[in-house]
């Protein structure tokens, strides 16, 4: 077989070309913003001074102070670290007027390392990335500190006010594992999840909770209701089953429908049955959501409860206890049942938490929790804005 070999060479030509070219411009790059921070440097200096380079102050006129030559400052940018002098004279030094006091890093490195981080890349980690770009060796507690100013835009994020347009409303809580001196700790954010009648989606809210008490959804719902959310327009709200988060809303949306998520109760029924009997007791309760109308759902429960009353009891009790709840979503449009049975729909964003937090492995502490989350949760929003529900938004 013939190799075409002026091809191989011109692609080598190529290749050799763009890694010159872009190695060049980097050069260049550099030595231009090095030579722009020096002048910048010089001409602040002799302002002060109000003399130029080897020019003396006419004879009987007082001196401001005198030259005491430089120091070397290194300043890390998207296209390297950047070494350049700093003019000082003997009480003070003049950095660049691009430059702040301190700063160490151009403005675009230190949002790259915040970017990195809310990424779900690992502290230790983010400083390895961003030393490929910059050539700079990043500390887990520089990426700390930098990812702090996060915290005024979490604090927005939860006291920011809310529509009272939302027609459905999810809530589920999620487990997280914090550092502590005394090992990892779990901690749990309740979380809010809003759909509107227009197809419109946004996660609402998270709190940080110890546990799935009535008093701590309480605190949670609270907060939405103080925050906009009424309730007024909320024709359903939809609950994994937990109980401490049932009895909340008879406080706080006493009004509005509760329908509990099949997904987790069939979960729980599953759990109940001896092993032989699961798919059987699965396929029977499986009927009943399926069914075609109400009256045909409560049908099949009957028959589930004739068949399986004798061998498991307390589960039957169960279901015909929370049956009310999980029937809510008949009175719907049919086209929206599938959607409204479950909390699929947060539940899928927790999927996404965890996937992007799983590298941290735990969290230093709180606060790294509620960065992380409001990241994560703001990306989302975002993504949601264009992109509305429209199966909510067609007529049955």
């Amino acid at each position: 077989m013939r190799r075409d070999y002026s091809t191989e060479r011109f692609a080598g030509f190529l290749r050799d070309m763009k890694e010159s070219f872009w190695g060049d411009l980097q050069g260049h790059v550099q030595q231009t913003v090095k030579e722009m921070l020096e002048v910048d440097s010089e001409q602040r200096m002799e302002e002060y001074l109000g003399l130029r380079w080897y020019e003396r102050a006419e004879e009987g006129e007082p001196r401001v102070d005198s030259r005491n030559g430089c120091y070397e400052r290194d300043y890390a940018t998207p296209w390297g670290i950047i070494r350049f002098r700093v003019r000082r004279t003997r009480f003070r030094s003049f950095l660049p007027r691009l430059l702040k006091a301190f700063e160490r890093r151009a403005p675009e490195v230190a949002e790259l390392i915040r970017q990195a981080f809310l990424r779900g890349i690992a502290t230790r980690a983010v400083g390895r990335v961003v030393a490929l770009v910059t050539g700079e060796a990043i500390s887990a507690q520089t990426v700390s500190r930098l990812t702090r100013v996060l915290d005024a835009q979490v604090r927005a994020f939860q006291e920011a006010a809310l529509a009272d347009d939302w027609a459905y409303l999810l809530l589920d809580g999620v487990w997280m594992k914090v550092r502590r001196s005394f090992g990892p700790q779990r901690v749990l954010l309740l979380v809010a999840y809003g759909i509107g009648a227009n197809g419109e989606r946004r996660l609402l809210a998270f709190v940080r909770a110890r546990g799935e008490s009535q008093a701590a959804w309480e605190g949670m719902l609270q907060n939405l209701y103080q925050r906009g959310l009424q309730g007024h327009q909320l024709q359903l709200i939809l609950t994994d089953g937990c109980a401490g988060l049932a009895a909340a809303l008879q406080t706080i949306y006493p009004a509005v429908p509760h329908q509990r998520c099949w997904v987790h109760k069939m979960r729980n029924i599953g759990e109940a049955v001896r092993r032989r009997d699961h798919d059987r007791v699965k396929q029977d309760a499986q009927k009943i959501y399926q069914a075609p109308c109400l009256a045909a759902a409560r049908h099949a429960f009957r028959a589930f409860q004739r068949h399986w009353q004798a061998l498991y009891p307390r589960l039957v009790k169960s279901l015909q206890k929370d049956l009310p709840e999980l029937l809510n979503f008949f009175n719907f449009p049919k086209h929206l049942w599938k959607k409204l049975r479950t909390t699929n729909a947060i539940e899928r964003c927790f999927v996404e938490v965890r996937r992007r937090t799983r590298p941290m492995v735990v969290f230093t502490n709180v606060q790294s929790v509620d960065r992380i989350i409001y990241a994560i949760f703001n990306r989302f929003n975002e993504d949601w804005q264009n992109r509305t529900l429209e199966l909510f938004t067609q007529r049955s």
